[in-house]
């Protein structure tokens, strides 16, 4: 795939208009690799029912090109997601289900999601935006560190078979409470 020759555009995904099942094909390949490797991540092998669960709450963006959705992610606006000490803090925005097809992964379509994704997490009032990953996944946490995600915590979630990492990234300095590392 050439992503040079295509147009690319990126959105919020329309429940009325794009087709979920789509969306889950895009995070079961995007997370295949991952699951090749022997780490169990939910969107390796979710249903679209799961899918649509997980996006509910969420804002879903995504990157279309010649009418397929080719890489997503989901932002959940702070006090959204609970399910860690860190999320949970308030300010905390939190990002997940990010996944870009194998073949428009080095593209540039991850970063633009992503920066969607904190634009999205400063105008909801976000201080810090959050997210996980297996922590031997060393070239997911290399590509987070590398747009200025730190670490901040260990979890292990019951729904996988591996430890995982919090990265957060801080937007803006919160003044009414206090985010604590």
């Amino acid at each position: 795939m050439n992503p040079v020759s295509h147009h690319i555009e990126y959105r919020e995904f329309d429940p009325a208009a794009d087709r979920i099942d789509q969306l889950t094909q895009v995070l079961n390949l995007a997370y295949k690799q991952l699951a090749d490797m022997g780490l169990y991540y939910v969107a390796a092998s979710q249903g679209s029912d799961v899918t649509l669960k997980r996006i509910q709450h969420a804002r879903c963006f995504i990157a279309v090109a010649d009418g397929g959705i080719i890489g997503t992610i989901s932002y959940y606006k702070p006090g959204t997601k609970t399910d860690c000490r860190w999320y949970s803090q308030p300010g905390v925005g939190v990002v997940g289900q990010f996944g870009i097809l194998p073949s428009w992964q080095g593209s540039g379509v991850g970063g633009t999601l992503l920066e969607m994704a904190e634009r999205a997490a400063e105008k909801s009032g976000a201080c810090e935006l959050a997210l996980d990953t297996a922590e031997t996944a060393d070239h997911l946490i290399d590509y987070y560190q590398k747009r200025g995600y730190r670490f901040v915590a260990q979890t292990n979630w019951e729904a996988t078979n591996y430890r995982s990492v919090i990265l957060s990234k801080k937007l803006r300095d919160f003044h009414n409470g206090s985010v604590k590392d």
